[in-house]
């Protein structure tokens, strides 16, 4: 099975087996900028604050799944411009910088120290429908002093997401359509944001 722990307190640098991860479940995402995964994992494999993610590790040190869990006060991943031009080329990795900046690296409007984002869900390929994601889940759940805990913008499309994210207990509480024209393009409908709160699981 999986050790879950801080990225930061792995023996070992994880962020390339991070970026991998990233890379396998981002790239649809991020096909202007480029369609070849492994150009994606080296562009991005810089951007991880390792304290502000959890991995589930084997014995052998390979990283399963990973996700962040951030306060809403600072990223769990910051972008460098220089590394995504150095990947992507000056042009690509010039608006990679400025556009996924904002997207990437956003805070919550109101944060507080009993509340938390969960983003950059992710699990290896040759770990899907192990548990890798669950285990993560469970143990920011269990271990961190956070009430609640939020996922925002999951998309209506990705079943076994959804699926595991209402296992564990959360709840839609928004959702945002998604323009016709881009509906169309890229599959989705909606995207949903869910919430799970301590305090109402007694």
């Amino acid at each position: 099975m999986f050790t879950v722990i801080r990225a930061d307190q792995a023996e070992f640098d994880a962020r390339e087996q991070m970026s991998q991860i990233f890379a396998e479940g981002f790239t649809q995402w991020l096909g202007f900028f480029s369609n070849d995964k492994q150009t994606i994992a080296r562009a991005f494999v810089h951007m991880f604050v390792l304290n502000q993610f959890y991995v589930a590790v084997t014995d052998d040190r390979t990283v399963a799944g990973m996700a962040a869990c951030s306060d809403g006060t600072a990223p769990s991943v910051k972008l460098n411009p220089k590394e995504l031009r150095k990947h992507l080329g000056l042009y690509k990795g010039t608006l990679a910088g400025l556009f996924l900046k904002k997207e990437f690296e956003a805070t919550l409007a109101d944060p507080s120290p009993f509340k938390c984002t969960i983003d950059f869900v992710g699990t290896a390929p040759e770990f899907r429908g192990q548990g890798a994601a669950m285990m993560i889940l469970r143990h920011m759940m269990e271990n961190t002093l956070y009430e609640q805990f939020l996922i925002e913008e999951v998309a209506d499309t990705n079943i076994p997401a959804m699926k595991l994210y209402q296992k564990l207990g959360f709840q839609e509480y928004k959702r945002k359509p998604v323009p016709l024209k881009r509906a169309e393009k890229i599959g989705i409908n909606h995207f949903k944001s869910l919430k799970y709160e301590k305090s109402l699981k007694g």
